[in-house]
């Protein structure tokens, strides 16, 4: 269990994270394949990415390599991670290059010390060896992690949207309160259902804690292991049997979206473009509620629209491509070229 200690200054400084972490999404992508649990919701992405991997000629790198260094087990080095990643993927590869020999040599050691690092790892401190390690993780990010790109901002997209009522609803603590079943929220404390499985207090101290739903981990948070680093708790998301795999083909409404869906399903993409239940798309398209949940489900369908069990209820948001179409739409109905 982790237990994250908050004062009034960390509850004003808490903060969830605006897009996916792609070096988060790495290393839980890589944990992924250390393990069966889980399975059934990657199935497509667990039948596609040994032999893209394979295509591209990364089978024995990722063998050697990556799994090595991202274990699924007590601790991987936190410079693999770095906060600079909030910015994309580049500049958390910009980060892993600046960091410090020293840093490098001190976590690979505690890597060797708790679950054991290759031979070549401590040549990890010299820049050259890390500038071939950052282009083994671009290539697999490319591989692994890009073609998904769609619905894993879709899927933190409605983690956003759910997050974001219940911070209005009952502000920070409201919106941490809502974070079960993988954390409880009791007044100044989170307490984590971590990985790993030990007992770990972590004090903020007036800094506040970045929150980064992950797509790829899967039942228990993460953060890092240095306590001196900037807080973060990496989390997943919930996955549903009925939920589409990766990869699935992902006011009034424009009269153009209108004759191209019906007024009905037309309203409901509109409704949903700040995230919306099904409740309220049926009190906006003036139908019964197992309409709106055929209409949303027929979005969802056409990868316009993504759904997520919210409590008691379903939050529906739009993909990005449902973005894209709401928006052309939008922008054509009021004559803008």
């Amino acid at each position: 269990m982790l237990r994250v200690h908050f004062g009034d200054a960390d509850l004003a400084r808490t903060r969830l994270s605006s897009a996916p972490h792609p070096l988060w999404e790495i290393a839980t992508s890589l944990h992924r394949l250390q393990t069966r649990q889980g399975r059934w919701a990657y199935a497509e992405w667990y039948r596609t990415i040994r032999q893209r991997l394979r295509d591209k000629g990364m089978e024995h790198a990722l063998r050697t390599v990556l799994l090595p260094l991202f274990p699924r087990a007590a601790y991987f080095p936190d410079f693999l991670t770095p906060t600079h990643a909030a910015d994309g993927l580049e500049a958390g590869l910009e980060g892993i290059l600046a960091t410090p020999r020293r840093r490098v040599l001190k976590e690979v050691a505690h890597l060797d010390r708790v679950v054991g690092a290759p031979a070549w790892a401590p040549t990890l401190a010299e820049l050259s060896t890390r500038k071939e390690l950052v282009g083994l993780l671009r290539a697999y990010y490319e591989a692994a992690i890009a073609p998904y790109e769609e619905v894993i901002h879709a899927r933190i997209e409605a983690e956003r949207a759910a997050r974001c009522r219940e911070l209005m609803d009952g502000g920070v603590e409201g919106m941490l309160a809502g974070l079960r079943p993988t954390m409880r929220w009791e007044r100044s404390v989170l307490h984590v259902e971590y990985h790993p499985a030990v007992d770990r207090d972590l004090h903020l101290d007036g800094r506040g804690v970045l929150l980064v739903p992950s797509y790829f981990n899967w039942q228990r948070p993460v953060t890092l292991a240095d306590p001196a680093l900037p807080p973060a708790v990496i989390y997943p998301l919930t996955h549903e049997p009925s939920a589409p795999p990766p990869g699935h083909p992902a006011g009034a409404p424009a009269v153009s979206l209108t004759a191209l869906l019906g007024r009905a399903r037309a309203v409901t993409l509109h409704t949903v473009a700040a995230g919306a239940t099904t409740g309220e798309i049926a009190r906006a398209a003036g139908v019964a509620a197992s309409s709106a949940s055929r209409h949303a489900g027929a979005l969802r369908d056409a990868g316009l629209v993504t759904s997520v069990r919210h409590g008691a209820t379903v939050l529906h948001t739009l993909t990005p491509t449902g973005a894209c179409v709401l928006r052309a739409a939008l922008t054509r109905s009021r004559g803008t070229p």
